[in-house]
């Protein structure tokens, strides 16, 4: 049973590149994610490229729609056989809702978890947007908005994790990107380290660039298995 917390992102173009990583890494004690790029690139067929080398994916689509579209996604990505899937929070009550129903009625029924506010937004970047609330008051209310929905978490940043876990129950989970090994330059804003980011109650962590660029990534993944279990 896969007990880890690492969650890697393939952020790659294609299936040789994805191929030529999951080689790297088979065996590893971790699981993976599929963003837009990669999924837009080469469909269903990188899902049973990875199901072969025997990792659960995270299918990250971050579906925002009307809810009959997004019912309908969700549908189809529970068919794929995925481990987990996203929304975007501020899709509202009933795309949520519909998100959940869509899961449920799936013979295959993955981890349900919504967007708060993207890592790469600051209070600052996220006010030119023109919204009332500021950063924290938004992410609470979505976090909130998330639970009374039947979402079984959000992905947010770590550091946010601390102000709106008395919020949520405690089998809700926090799924967090912007995770980063040493100081960056890129286009994350609100980022930590993965032993930060568990002491402040993440339970999966995404990391992307970090590993994929690393010259030995299963050497990488198993000293941060080591450090944060």
């Amino acid at each position: 049973m896969n007990n880890s917390k690492i969650i890697v992102a393939l952020d790659f173009e294609s299936l040789k590149e994805t191929e030529d990583f999951l080689k790297k890494v088979k065996g590893q004690n971790c699981r993976v994610k599929v963003g837009k790029e990669l999924f837009t690139n080469e469909g269903p067929n990188v899902i049973k490229l990875i199901q072969q080398y025997g990792f659960e994916i995270f299918l990250d689509l971050k579906f925002h729609d009307i809810p009959n579209t997004v019912s309908r996604a969700i549908k189809a990505s529970c068919n794929l056989g995925v481990w987990m899937v996203n929304v975007h929070a501020s899709g509202g009550k009933q795309m949520l809702l519909a998100a959940r129903e869509a899961v449920d009625s799936s013979s295959n029924k993955p981890i349900l978890i919504a967007v708060t506010i993207l890592t790469s937004y600051d209070n600052s970047s996220y006010q030119e947007l023109g919204f009332k609330n500021n950063l924290l008051d938004q992410i609470a209310c979505l976090t909130t908005l998330s639970e009374n929905s039947g979402m079984d978490g959000i992905v947010c940043s770590a550091n946010d994790i601390c102000s709106i876990k008395p919020l949520v129950k405690e089998k809700f989970q926090f799924v967090t990107p912007g995770i980063r090994l040493a100081n960056s330059n890129d286009d994350q804003k609100r980022v930590t380290t993965p032993e930060d980011a568990i002491t402040q109650g993440s339970n999966y962590l995404v990391i992307g660039r970090p590993i994929t660029s690393s010259e030995d990534p299963a050497a990488l993944i198993e000293k941060i298995n080591q450090k944060i279990n």
